[in-house]
């Protein structure tokens, strides 16, 4: 044993020795709380890397911002297509500066020229349009304006954040036996809404600058959105927004449309088969009135044989 510790006493000095010429020794005063604080900086703590870690910065999403801005103006217009499918949405630019030039864009808006004739109208009130079969609208834009919609605030002066420009007066280029003896004021630019313009009474839907936001507008056609393409449309403009319009038209009043079936639904939930005047005060307590100005803002309305086929798909 004594050799044993002998020879430990003697590995312990030589360690000593060793630890004291390469300058390590924990209690050596040569090694500066500068030097040990550099090293500690270097190597950070594993609990500090993880805080790092978790408050990175994420990724944002201006269309996101965008939507939940409060928009300039808040009248409620009228329901658009919240399913449209992200393939059949325009894509919507950043927040920057337009790449489009504001007068030619205004000068492109008004200076379209006829590419096809006048609608037909078939015996249940449906329109027809040779260039797009599938869109059967039976409302037209001069009655959708005539018997009240969007509150009266579709044609006000409109902010659009895309373009940064106000844009007014755009309503002018409405054929004028369209707007001939209304109260502009009344039924077209005003700038609060008022549920009393419209036919049955409610106002219903989104603002243009929510629909801008949502990215369901093409500026470089129509600035306002659906309404304004549908009149435009009308009147024998075409464009390569048309498809796309005439897909959202379909899949809100179309034959298999969302807002079709929720209203026949309803008259037939209220066993009401008769369609004399949809508008009138009955039915206006039994089927939802805010999803009739939905559609009438689509340019559809309930009619008896569109009635009677849904009666006789629901027995």
């Amino acid at each position: 044993m004594a050799e044993y510790e002998a020879r430990r006493l003697e590995n312990i000095k030589r360690n000593q020795a060793l630890v004291k010429n390469l300058n390590l020794g924990l209690h050596n005063s040569s090694y500066s709380s500068k030097a040990y604080q550099k090293v500690k900086d270097h190597y950070p703590s594993p609990a500090k890397r993880r805080r790092l870690y978790i408050n990175s910065p994420r990724r944002s999403s201006a269309r996101i911002a965008n939507a939940l801005a409060k928009p300039p103006n808040n009248p409620r217009d009228m329901q658009d297509d919240s399913s449209d499918s992200s393939s059949n949405r325009p894509h919507k630019s950043r927040a920057t500066k337009p790449s489009l030039d504001i007068d030619a864009l205004v000068t492109k808006w008004s200076s379209w020229t006829l590419a096809a004739p006048p609608p037909t109208r078939d015996d249940e009130g449906n329109y027809h349009f040779a260039s797009h079969p599938t869109f059967t609208p039976n409302k037209s834009p001069e009655a959708i304006i005539r018997e009240g919609s969007f509150g009266g605030t579709y044609w006000r002066p409109l902010y659009s954040r895309h373009l940064r420009t106000t844009i007014t007066d755009d309503w002018k280029e409405l054929p004028a036996e369209w707007t001939e003896g209304l109260d502009v004021g009344k039924y077209l630019t005003s700038e609060t809404v008022n549920p009393e313009v419209n036919k049955y009474g409610v106002a219903c839907g989104q603002t243009i600058e929510q629909w801008e936001a949502s990215g369901w507008i093409m500026h470089e056609y129509d600035v306002r959105g659906w309404f304004q393409w549908y009149c435009r449309f009308w009147q024998g403009r075409r464009c390569p927004d048309d498809n796309r319009q005439v897909s959202r038209w379909q899949r809100c009043v179309g034959e298999k449309g969302r807002w079709r079936r929720v209203l026949l639904k309803g008259y037939v939930e209220n066993g009401i088969r008769s369609v004399t005047d949809e508008g009138n005060d009955h039915q206006k307590e039994d089927v939802s009135p805010a999803i009739h100005q939905t559609c009438h803002h689509w340019a559809w309305e309930v009619r008896q044989e569109a009635l009677d086929r849904f009666w006789e798909e629901s027995e």
